[in-house]
């Protein structure tokens, strides 16, 4: 992925809503390397989708796309934590506090297909950062951190969070690097109209699919 082009590609996203969003929800295409030294996601094997390094991501002209009070929720793996308190640095907020998705599987037990070094990793964070002197709303103070949804393939993430940000955060909405539409939300990303269309289908993922070899 072209960071530069990434960039000016935003910045023009910018200049047509200059009024400032409340609220962004953004799911990096993070670069991280594996064990074996080779690049994740996009070595060839892969074949997932182009990423940016955490000092491509902390160039990117998120900080004038919002308004000067605002929310974030950033998507961060677990082993990337300290590059995600940095990025939120760097795009003008503070660190607040996280969401924690906790994957589960059909019968509501963890869910062990997911990866890690040192434990097997069946949760995802989202840190939550503010811009100036702004609380959630009043459902935030009744809403718990942890979302207990179902894993789909890799990289797609529960619907529950959109309900969150609505209910707790202001508008207007904006979603980056988005992967699908959704009604009250303005969404950059180069596969916001085509991934659905074209995204492999796996069983034990997809919900649409029999899940005849989930594990139990």
């Amino acid at each position: 992925m072209d960071s530069a082009a990434t960039a000016a590609d935003l910045a023009a996203f910018g200049r047509a809503h200059p009024q400032g969003f409340g609220s962004l929800l953004i799911d990096p295409p993070w670069r991280f390397a594996n064990r074996t030294g080779k690049v994740a996601p996009e070595h060839r094997r892969l074949a997932r989708y182009a990423t940016l390094s955490t000092e491509e991501l902390a160039t990117l002209p998120v900080a004038g796309l919002m308004a000067p009070a605002s929310h974030v929720y950033l998507w961060c793996p677990n082993a990337l934590l300290p590059d995600g308190l940095a990025l939120l640095q760097a795009w003008g907020f503070t660190y607040k506090t996280n969401l924690v998705w906790y994957k589960v599987r059909k019968d509501g037990g963890p869910d062990g297909r997911g990866v890690g070094f040192y434990f097997r990793n069946v949760t995802e964070l989202v840190l939550f950062g503010v811009r100036g002197s702004l609380r959630t709303a009043a459902p935030g103070r009744r809403q718990t951190n942890v979302m207990v949804h179902r894993k789909r393939e890799h990289s797609k993430k529960p619907p529950t969070l959109y309900e969150i940000i609505e209910a707790c955060s202001p508008g207007p909405y904006l979603e980056l690097f988005a992967r699908e539409r959704r009604p009250g939300w303005a969404q950059w990303g180069d596969q916001v109209d085509t991934y659905e269309q074209t995204r492999k289908r796996h069983r034990g993922y997809d919900w649409a699919l029999p899940a005849t070899d989930e594990p139990a």
